[in-house]
């Protein structure tokens, strides 16, 4: 079986993330994690948070706490969070770490010595307001190129292009909103990715292809309008120091590194920090030396991150001259946004995770996003579509299902799974039908699909209930207990499966259906195709339980509490 190491964009240290950062990035990571551990792959999902930069300045002086303790407890809170929502992470770690700091470092002197950074005295711009000189990301205007009217100085994220402070229209800081601004000289570190931009369209060239079409076309627009020299310094008290050995004049006045650079390197750092917990069994440059081919490399993020990952950190990692492990397939993500407007965890619109699992278990928020991933298009987010999907799918299709069953065969037959008949030409049948789905299913999540997968999913549960209506037997067991138990016998082997094979994208549930079943050795990872056809893992006799209802049905009133409290139009 292959190494598969993961990584999902890194979530930034600032504020709760929305539904939105959570479909486009993490969750998928999670949930095609997962079912490569049940097909007996050795996975390393890897994932930290995005410490370093002035968002984090700024938090931590507004609540009066100094930022390394304002990320410490950030990095907590979300981390509990993303425990709620069931990612099992390898690792969660943090770019602030002393593993990525080294690393970060090292990368840069490498950069130096092989002749890819330069350093250049250039004119940034300065708030008088502010007293400071303003990170692109502070500086505010409208974008010259589509005109969007809250562009940052380093992209616009309406539609995507890289800019330069300098670029914007009625520039003002964002920090202050005074566009009493000018440009002061100051020194900088520059990446010269005008030099690697001929490796860098040689290597997307290699693998692009085997990339959705959102993430190649988004490398390839890049690499047509050309690579530019970028600035990889700032001027803050916070990031990852410019090491004093190499630049002494740059220490000295106290540069660090720019966020977008350090960020990526830090699924290095995390993999490393990782390691570095367990040192006599744990190896982080097997997992990071191309000369161990056997490792497959995936990338889970928003497709405002593409540019990045898809340009800029291959270029790093090809600068260094050193064997680096870079991206095979980059899976990027197109918006949810929230009734037609954009998700924003600035202005607060939308569903935030917290509040997420504060109404409902992580399983629904979980089931309904993969199920309407943003993969083709951007998607949209309502209180009316959530409700009613969790209604269909899970509540009647899947749990109402279970629900019956169980209670049913509890009813007539006892607590243990009764024997009945031999299997007739409809459990012939649902077998074969249940082996191709299965087939789709797996196909589906090697093609790293989600919405496809949730679809040929939802067709198992589908295939049980319409079974389950041909051969009635609540009404059989009056002329046939025999065949009833048949019945009954196969619908619990079915729970069974459907508890196996949903477990990455509603991994509670599928627990609970699988401990409803006392099962000697019940620990299968996955389901073969003949134990499709036959479904007789469950033998006669096996003990079972009922579990307590999986999904509970929301109600209209439900509905009209959400849209209350959340909004139910766009803005």
């Amino acid at each position: 079986m292959a190494r598969h190491l993961i990584t999902s964009a890194l979530p930034y240290i600032n504020g709760i993330k929305h539904l939105g950062n959570m479909v486009g990035s993490m969750l998928p990571a999670d949930v095609y994690s997962r079912y490569l551990r049940q097909r007996g792959h050795e996975v390393l999902y890897i994932c930290a948070t995005d410490e370093h930069g002035t968002p984090a300045e700024l938090a931590a002086k507004e609540q009066g706490i100094p930022v390394d303790a304002f990320c410490a407890e950030a990095h907590d809170q979300q981390k509990a969070i993303y425990d709620g929502f069931s990612l099992a992470f390898d690792y969660f770690g943090r770019s602030s770490s002393p593993q990525n700091h080294e690393i970060t470092q090292e990368i840069a002197r490498e950069l130096k010595a092989n002749g890819f950074i330069e350093e250049r005295s250039i004119r940034q711009v300065y708030s008088n307001a502010d007293g400071r000189f303003l990170p692109d990301r502070y500086i505010i205007g409208t974008c010259p190129h589509c005109g969007y009217d809250k562009a940052r100085g380093d992209q616009c994220e309406n539609c995507t292009r890289v800019l330069d402070p300098t670029d914007l229209i009625d520039a003002r800081s964002a920090i202050s909103g005074s566009s009493d601004l000018e440009v002061r000289e100051t020194k900088h570190l520059f990446l010269l990715q005008s030099v690697l931009a001929g490796e860098v369209e040689a290597w997307v060239d290699e693998r692009a292809d085997d990339w959705p079409v959102l993430a190649s076309s988004i490398a390839r627009k890049w690499l047509t309008e050309g690579l530019h020299d970028r600035a990889i310094t700032r001027d803050l008290d916070w990031g990852v120091p410019v090491p004093a050995d190499t630049w002494p004049d740059l220490a000295a006045e106290g540069k660090v590194f720019y966020v977008w650079f350090d960020a990526p390197i830090e699924y290095i750092g995390a993999t490393k920090e990782w390691a570095d917990q367990d040192p006599e069994n744990r190896d982080w440059r097997s997992w990071w030396w191309e000369s161990d081919a056997d490792v497959r490399y995936t990338q889970f993020m928003g497709k405002d991150n593409v540019p990045f990952h898809s340009v800029m950190f291959p270029a790093t990692l090809l600068g260094t001259r050193a064997p680096w492990k870079k991206v095979d397939v980059i899976k990027a993500f197109n918006w949810l946004n929230y009734y037609g407007g954009k998700f924003s965890t600035s202005q607060r619109r939308g569903v935030f995770t917290h509040d997420a699992l504060d109404i409902l278990p992580a399983d629904y928020w979980r089931y309904f996003m993969m199920a309407n991933a943003p993969e083709s298009d951007d998607s949209s987010f309502t209180w009316e579509h959530f409700t009613a999907t969790v209604n269909k799918d899970l509540a009647d299709t899947l749990g109402n299902f279970v629900n019956r069953v169980l209670s049913f065969s509890k009813k007539r037959f006892g607590e243990e799974v009764p024997a009945g008949a031999e299997p007739g030409e409809a459990e012939t049948k649902l077998g074969e039908e249940i082996a191709r789905l299965l087939a789709e299913y797996e196909s589906q999540m090697e093609a790293i699909q989600f919405r496809k997968a949730a679809a040929a999913l939802r067709a198992l549960w589908s295939a049980g209930n319409s079974y389950l209506e041909e051969k009635a037997p609540w009404l059989e067991i009056k002329t046939n207990p025999e065949g009833a138990a048949l019945t009954l016998r196969t619908a619990m082997n079915l729970i069974h499966l459907y508890a196996v094979v949903s477990e990455p994208f509603i991994p509670t549930s599928a627990k609970k259906m699988r401990e409803a079943f006392s099962l000697e050795n019940g620990t299968a990872t996955w389901v073969t195709q003949e134990e499709a056809k036959s479904l007789t893992t469950l033998p006669a006799g096996t003990a079972f339980t009922i579990p307590p209802v999986l999904f509970a049905k929301l109600t209209d009133e439900d509905l009209e509490s959400y849209k209350e409290r959340f909004g139910g139009e766009s803005e």
